[in-house]
């Protein structure tokens, strides 16, 4: 079942990537008492990831802070080390949390799989970007298979 709005997120350990290495961190911990823009990509280094999804984050990071977000976060189902080194080829710096997914717990957890087998990726996250108040998902939008609209930086500073 793919959650909804007024759900409260699954508790589920990802990974953090740091500076200082990787670092476990359950969703009850990192979405308590923060109102969270959370965004999820197919994959790192992917061509419209790279180029689109979370460069228009990384641009649009204080508009959407200074609509009341505490803390904007990207997950794939990837390894922390593959997070950080996308993070660090996109000059991400401080004003996006990537969080690696690497087993899909979070995802399946979410229903939000994508199986990308026929690409030589298996199984990832469909591509969407969320509201998470305190652990609770206000907003959800979930791009329909290859698009790139509603889960853009964009679409999601207007719901705010």
């Amino acid at each position: 079942m793919t959650i909804k709005v007024g759900d409260k997120l699954p508790n589920v350990t990802l990974t953090q990537a740091t500076a200082e290495g990787p670092k476990p961190v359950s969703t009850e911990d990192f979405f308590k008492g923060k109102k969270v823009a959370l965004f999820a990509v197919p994959g790192a280094f992917t061509p419209t990831c790279s180029a689109k999804h979370l460069p228009g984050f990384k641009q649009h990071s204080q508009d959407i802070k200074a609509k009341g977000v505490d803390v904007i976060a990207c997950v794939s189902v990837n390894d922390a080390f593959v997070m950080r080194a996308w993070a660090e080829d996109q000059a991400i710096g401080e004003d996006i949390v990537m969080l690696a997914d690497g087993g899909g717990a979070f995802t399946r957890a979410v229903g939000l799989e994508l199986d990308a087998s026929r690409f030589g990726m298996g199984n990832r996250s469909q591509r969407y970007s969320m509201i998470v108040d305190d652990g609770v998902v206000t907003e959800l939008n979930v791009e329909e298979a290859g698009e790139f609209r509603v889960s853009s930086a964009e679409y999601l500073i207007a719901q705010l």
